[in-house]
Formats: C-alpha cells, structure tokens, sequence
C-alpha cells in the first residue's frame, strides 16, 4: 500500500472490499480468497506479495 500511495479507504474502494473485511485483515482475522484476490488486482501485485503463512504451532 505504502509504495502505490494509497491508505486502507482508498484500497476499499479501489478493490470493492467492505471495511470489516480491511478491519479482519489488520487483526490477522480469516478473510475470503475473494477478498485477497480483489486486493491483489486492486495494487496490481500476486498473493505472496500480500500474504505470509505463518506454521500453526498450536498442536504442538
């Protein structure tokens, strides 16, 4: 976000995301596949650009 200029409202806007799913995202909540993928078209940049897979340590 901070190298295409834009802040949380103007990424809503431009990827069609509704706040709450910008406010789970910031809270580490699950979001949709869908969500994601409107955001990567939105900054023009692929999943891994936006996403890191933490390993799930709780079952250990």
């Amino acid at each position: 976000m901070i190298d295409k200029k834009i802040n949380k409202t103007g990424l809503c806007k431009a990827a069609g995301i509704t706040t709450n799913a910008m406010a789970k995202l910031g809270r580490d909540e699950t979001v949709t596949q869908e969500t994601l993928e409107k955001i990567c078209v939105a900054l023009n940049c692929t999943l891994d650009d936006i996403v890191e897979i933490k390993p799930d340590n709780s079952n250990i």
